[in-house]
């Protein structure tokens, strides 16, 4: 399979961390009206989605290509093996891509309580990623530990 190039999307991280964070609000908004259930899912893996894409972006400078949330955080696994916690969460709303926007012969449900669960999992795991990515930066702007660092 070959992957198409990205020649439109933006390479700024904080573009894909306002859109994530947005999916996000939109995930609250249709969780509180206790409503869309299917669509609420699908924001559950579009933040997702976007925030690991954007710490990825932050780490290597390369905007990846891809939706398969398990093969975004195996990705952020090779920066940093703490995304390794995320993987079966990743898997899981993995099911939120596909199954929640088009029908199908088998019938996907969707209750209630499914769509909480999936909202918290997202819910954490974005808190997760938006503090690696604080961290990545934070890191970046430090001082290299040269000569001058050291007082020599």
């Amino acid at each position: 399979m070959r992957r198409r190039h990205n020649t439109g999307d933006s390479r700024r991280y904080y573009d894909w961390m306002d859109r994530a964070e947005e999916d996000m609000e939109t995930v609250e908004l249709l969780r509180r009206e206790d409503r869309c259930y299917f669509s609420c899912a699908f924001h559950c893996q579009q933040a997702i989605e976007k925030a690991l894409k954007a710490y990825i972006l932050v780490k290597t400078g390369n905007l990846v290509d891809g939706h398969n949330l398990s093969w975004l955080c195996k990705q952020a696994v090779k920066h940093d093996e703490e995304f390794t916690q995320w993987l079966d969460e990743s898997a899981a709303l993995n099911h939120c891509y596909i199954e929640t926007r088009y029908p199908t012969d088998v019938p996907y449900e969707m209750g209630r309580g499914q769509v909480r669960r999936f909202a918290a999992m997202a819910r954490e795991m974005f808190t997760f990623i938006c503090e690696q990515v604080e961290e990545e930066l934070d890191a970046s702007e430090q001082p290299s530990a040269g000569p001058e660092a050291a007082g020599e």
